[in-house]
């Protein structure tokens, strides 16, 4: 089996767990999250609007907007880094690539803290996520240019071991679930 192949396979058994976890009603679970980001009040943030099963940090995203900016990604195209358009609670939202929203608005931003959607993590930091290479191209160009704190937020049940990665897979600095946190 090929990498293309393992990662598939790897993606495939972590939809399907958290898609469970999802169904189980854990999805309001962003304590932990919130708790790790006020910390940082006022560092520019950048989180993500939730689709289909994935664990959902707007409620730490409304907290952290109360004290600086807090973006979400906007696919601009194809092997292309994301860029990051600022985000209130109840700002106007229009439907962006792949079902999730983005701001009506654009007003762009550059976060110092990203929290990460992603499909499957491991102990180690490592990630996998949907595929697009889009999250992986702009913690590398984020980290050329200074620190970045990457918090993947998932579920405990996504969690896997011996993940197939590549040299290119960028690694968190700290998962965050509806369990705990996990520093790297």
């Amino acid at each position: 089996m090929d990498l293309t192949e393992q990662k598939a396979a790897a993606r495939k058994a972590a939809f399907a767990r958290r898609k469970a976890a999802h169904e189980a009603g854990l999805s309001g679970s962003a304590s932990f999250l919130s708790e790790v980001i006020a910390g940082y009040r006022g560092v520019p943030l950048s989180g993500y609007m939730p689709i289909r099963t994935e664990i959902s940090p707007l409620p730490a995203m409304a907290e952290a907007a109360a004290y600086g900016p807090v973006g979400v990604p906007v696919i601009q195209g194809a092997g292309l880094p994301l860029k990051f358009s600022r985000w209130e609670p109840g700002c106007a939202m229009i439907k962006g690539p792949f079902g999730a929203e983005i701001p009506a608005r654009e007003d762009f931003i550059t976060p110092e803290i990203m929290i990460v959607p992603l499909v499957a993590f491991d102990r180690r930091g490592g990630r996998l996520g949907y595929g697009g290479g889009f999250y992986d191209r702009t913690l590398e160009i984020l980290r050329a240019n200074g620190p970045v704190l990457a918090i993947g937020f998932a579920y405990a049940a996504q969690e896997a071991e011996g993940l197939p990665l590549e040299a290119t897979d960028q690694p968190l600095d700290m998962i965050v679930t509806e369990q705990g946190v996990l520093s790297f």
